[in-house]
């Protein structure tokens, strides 16, 4: 997964391009940048401010756009009229969405965005906005509503949803002792996030949150779990946060998380290069999935919104990562690891009789169902004739299968799942077969 960064250099890491790469990597995404401006800053001041020249920056963005596939876009830091408007004629047609941090001022003191510039912030940038993500400072300055009352702060969430927002998350609203809340306003209906205050002044912490945001909105997050993730993220990488420098504290982005996510994409990687897998591609296309453990629904199960498809001689993902993302594959994992817990991901090939047989003479579990055996109640629903195929298959099996096969009926494709318990264990079977 790719997400790209559109943002201010910050040589202290603490914030802009720098944090953002670092809050990317942690969550398992390739992070990609563009430039807009180069700040000298430290922990404890902020000292200048230039530019790069908005020709640089639309090549860095032609020179991204066109070699890369973006799931998210994150714009932060634009320090005057003439980057805004070279960042808009690029983006300006993009469907890939973007997720808007109105960087103004730093927490070393430091003006991030011109004031002559902010008419052109509202009305070029704003409207591409998948997502905006003002503090409360900021969210005053976009919206010119001076926020004392829950009253003001709805106020003026709608009047930045006016200027073309299609979502906006107010972060750091104060209205409870001891409780910090992200106040967000989602097709219409606001509600919000609450967490725990830290009286710690860091430096990059809303970085943090868009950052995190991005990656939950490219992973296919919907929009209200994916704020709760940032939210929890940034939490946790402010707690964490360490004194580095003289002056403040510098945000901590965790160490990468060893999830379901991570091991899936990785492992996605891996058979994309394995040689001639190609030829294992079925006509209804590959799923690949990993489950939570102790799945009780599709819900559970990490898989493809989409599929990995045949192009020539290589194969390419269709579709982002999602949980609940796919039906039939995540249903087998799902009936699988009823009997077999320890099952948790598995990938659909074609049904070829040498692979049966590779498979066989390699040692492996090979298990198969006859669809003619299948009851009429079952046979027209897809997920009920996978579970009960799945269910038959193993119902006599003291171990675990390592492949599952049938040969076809009437409309449905023969078809191989390999299983195992992760995505790297899935891989070695086909290595096998190949």
């Amino acid at each position: 997964m790719n997400v790209l960064s559109i943002a201010g250099s910050d040589p202290s890491s603490g914030a802009g391009i720098q944090s953002d790469i670092k809050t990317f990597s942690s969550l398992g995404a390739y992070g990609l940048t563009v430039i807009t401006s180069i700040t000298s800053q430290n922990t404890s001041t902020f000292s200048n401010v230039e530019s790069v020249s908005p020709k640089m920056i639309k090549s860095q963005i032609d020179s991204i756009i066109s070699d890369f596939r973006i799931n998210a876009i994150k714009v932060g830091m634009v320090y005057n009229t003439k980057s805004i408007q070279a960042i808009f004629s690029k983006l300006k047609n993009s469907k890939i969405p973007i997720i808007l941090d109105p960087v103004i001022k730093s927490t070393t003191g430091g003006d991030l965005l011109e004031k002559s510039s902010l008419t052109s912030y509202k009305k070029l940038l704003i409207p591409l906005a998948y997502a905006i993500t003002p503090n409360v400072l900021e969210a005053e300055k976009l919206s010119g509503v001076k926020i004392k009352t829950k009253k003001d702060l709805r106020h003026s969430a709608q009047k930045i949803l006016k200027l073309g927002a299609k979502n906006v998350v107010i972060t750091g609203t104060e209205f409870e002792k001891g409780k910090i809340a992200d106040f967000v306003v989602e097709d219409s209906v606001n509600y919000f996030v609450n967490g725990k205050k830290l009286t710690k002044i860091i430096h990059g912490s809303g970085c943090n949150f868009s950052s995190a945001l991005t990656v939950a909105i490219a992973k296919g997050k919907n929009f209200g779990d994916a704020v709760k993730f940032a939210k929890d993220y940034s939490y946790n990488s402010l707690k964490n946060s360490k004194k580095i420098g003289k002056g403040h504290l510098i945000s901590n982005s965790l160490p990468k998380v060893e999830t379901e996510e991570k091991f899936l994409s990785s492992a996605i990687t891996k058979f994309q290069k394995i040689s001639k897998v190609h030829t294992l591609i079925p006509e209804c296309q590959t799923n690949f999935v990993y489950s939570k453990k102790n799945p009780v629904s599709k819900n559970d199960i990490l898989g493809i919104e989409g599929r990995i498809v045949k192009a020539g001689s290589s194969v390419v993902m269709a579709g982002n990562l999602k949980y609940g993302g796919s039906k039939h594959v995540a249903t087998a994992v799902l009936e699988a690891s009823k009997k077999f817990p320890k099952i948790r991901s598995s990938l659909n090939v074609k049904y070829e009789q040498k692979i049966i047989q590779k498979a066989k003479k390699n040692g492996l579990v090979v298990l198969s169902y006859n669809r003619d055996d299948e009851p009429d109640s079952s046979t027209h629903k897809e997920d009920t004739t996978i579970s009960w195929g799945i269910k038959n298959a193993i119902k006599n099996s003291k171990k675990p299968p390592d492949l599952i096969f049938h040969k076809g009926d009437l409309g449905k494709e023969p078809m191989i799942l390999i299983f195992a318990q992760t995505p790297d264990e899935v891989l070695k079977k086909i290595k096998k077969i190949l």
